[in-house]
């Protein structure tokens, strides 16, 4: 494919796919699961950004020795052979962008509905849910180059709502007291310190995924070793110093009780704030920068099942490595990924926003994936100690600190998503381990990748 592709379209793709819908969401969420500690929170997130920033880092090493198709099965695949890059693709595949797709499809769906006064679990955010993946889907499927446009144009107005509420609201809350009285304030429940910091830093991490997919768009990035880099790492300095600011903003506008109430934190702060009117045009920016995430992983889930094609892997590698002549991209694997992305949102619907519908095997299919593949690069920073080729601080140094950020973020789900869901549901008499029964579903859809693998000759050792 064409390097069609510069520098502001990679750091608008980190930016755009990070920065979205889990810097308005996921600011409640991290007041809720701390009990309304602001400074946890603000805790969580400098923790979460650095293990962003450091494994960013790492990455950014690897991509200027490496630039091909898709840049984690490159690094993998260089580092640790063809057969773990391949189940890695196969992960990100069919397992992480299409859960995080469908859970920003409807978010976004639930912030258009709210404007409207559908509430989040209704039949109607559902359906605007469906209707945002196949219209986004058909967009990257079609018209890569609008694709890319619509990245840079949604990131650039996503930044309006959140820079505005972070230099306004702190203003306001610093005249007001409002965001003294909220940093002063006692926990409103009953949570440990370290229950609440690892299951905001999990929550968070939710937030600040999605850097690693700007690799996706390797082969089509002008001057990739150069720019891949520099991408990664502006973006991630952007992404953390404007999450910061968010939060310390939006801690100003209204209080804690209300951002973690039932009508919708953001815009009611957004209201607030700014009044009805320019509260209500804000709040459809907040529409549009979720659209623009959304957009983001889309692009890179309509490229997943391409990227093990080209290698030979996968299901049908003739039919999905093909790029149509017209449009310049894999159709067909762009259609397949809005397939398995509509499987995901469904599951989303019925297992985290209805009554269960999956027993036992309801588990948040937005953060564990996060985890999981987070707990892939391992291996990959593992390799990067016998890389005689790189400096010592590049060999040593830095994936240290990327593999102290990995195994951090894996213990904190373990405990967050397994031990602490476990406690309380025994509690009442029940049995869960979301963390567990993610991982035996992921198993299962890892062993199905073994049929279509198909291994080169000097791939058989």
């Amino acid at each position: 494919m064409e390097k069609r592709y510069g520098l502001p379209t990679a750091i608008c793709m980190v930016v755009g796919v990070v920065i979205g819908s889990g810097v308005f969401f996921k600011t409640e969420a991290v007041l809720a699961v701390t009990a309304g500690n602001v400074l946890t929170g603000i805790l969580s997130l400098l923790i979460m950004g650095a293990i962003m920033f450091f494994c960013a880092y790492a990455f950014s090493v690897l991509s200027q020795k490496y630039a091909h198709m898709n840049g984690a099965v490159d690094y993998a695949e260089a580092t640790i052979g063809p057969r773990y890059a391949y189940y890695l693709g196969w992960f990100i595949a069919f397992v992480y962008t299409p859960c995080i797709a469908s859970v920003l499809c409807w978010v976004t769906a639930s912030y258009f509905g709210a404007l409207f006064g559908f509430g989040p679990a209704s039949g109607e955010v559902l359906v605007i849910a469906c209707l945002i993946l196949i219209g986004d889907g058909f967009l990257n499927a079609i018209a890569p180059k609008l694709a890319g446009k619509t990245q840079v144009s949604a990131t650039v107005i996503k930044l309006i709502p959140l820079l505005l509420m972070a230099v306004v609201g702190t203003a306001a809350g610093i005249k007001n007291g409002q965001l003294a009285q909220n940093f002063l304030s006692e926990p409103t429940g009953e949570v440990s310190a370290i229950g609440g910091l690892t299951a905001s830093v999990v929550s968070l991490s939710f937030a600040f995924e999605g850097w690693i997919l700007v690799t996706s768009i390797n082969a089509e990035l002008k001057d990739a070793k150069k720019n891949l880099p520099r991408a990664l790492i502006l973006g991630a300095i952007i992404i953390v110093a404007v999450f910061v600011l968010y939060y310390v903003g939006i801690c100003g506008a209204i209080s804690v009780t209300e951002l973690t109430g039932e009508n919708g934190g953001a815009m009611l702060a957004f209201k607030k704030l700014f009044g009805n009117a320019i509260g209500t045009v804000l709040s459809v920016f907040i529409v549009i920068s979720c659209l623009g995430t959304t957009n983001g992983l889309m692009m890179a889930t309509s490229r997943n099942v391409y990227a093990l094609a080209v290698r030979g892997n996968g299901p049908n590698p003739k039919l999905f490595a093909k790029v149509d002549e017209t449009c310049d991209m894999p159709v067909n694997s762009a259609f397949f990924g809005i397939l398995i992305t509509a499987v995901w949102l469904v599951y989303f619907f019925g297992a985290n926003l209805s009554t269960g519908w999956f027993g036992v095997f309801n588990f948040d299919s937005g953060e564990l994936p996060v985890v999981v593949l987070y707990a892939m690069y391992v291996p990959i920073f593992l390799k990067m100690y016998k890389d005689r080729d790189l400096h010592p601080i590049k060999r040593i140094l830095v994936p240290t600190m990327a593999l102290f950020s990995c195994l951090f973020l894996v213990g904190c789900a373990i405990y967050s998503h397994g031990i602490v869901k476990y406690q309380e549901a025994a509690a009442k008499g029940e049995f869960t381990f979301p963390v567990l029964f993610f991982l035996i579903v992921t198993a299962a859809i890892m062993f199905a990748g073994k049929f279509f693998y198909h291994p080169h000759p000097e791939d058989q050792t």
